[in-house]
């Protein structure tokens, strides 16, 4: 069974930094491309951020560039999200989510497994 586990949120002030984890079983994280995505309250979806496990390949949401970090750690088996810079406009509750395939193909739709969410608050 495919179960993702995010940590690591909490309230932070503009500018603040935080490190989200997110661990996995039921898959190994260096087999499918992972990804991390975002639901500011009252809005839709947003993906964030993505690293793909057929060629290491990493991409970002314009808005993250420079700020965010996505990694792995394929012995612990964990994703990572170091977030730095951070702005009121990140709130959010943030998600792990796995895709079916090994490259990250633009679309939400080919998420096939999510964690629950762990919130990140961003204010002064």
């Amino acid at each position: 069974e495919v179960q993702l586990v995010e940590s690591g949120g909490g309230l932070v002030p503009p500018g603040g930094s935080l490190t989200l984890s997110c661990a996995a079983s039921g898959f190994t994280v260096n087999s499918y491309a992972m990804t991390w995505v975002r639901q500011a309250p009252g809005k839709e979806f947003e993906w964030i951020a993505a690293i793909n496990s057929i060629d290491d390949k990493i991409t970002y949401l314009d808005s993250v560039k420079g700020r965010f970090t996505i990694s792995r750690d394929n012995t612990k088996n964990t994703l990572y999200l170091q977030m730095n810079s951070l702005k009121l406009g990140d709130t959010a509750v943030y998600y792990c989510a796995k895709d079916v395939e090994e490259s990250y193909g633009g679309r939400l739709t080919t998420l096939n497994g999510w964690g629950r969410g762990t919130q990140v608050t961003v204010s002064s």
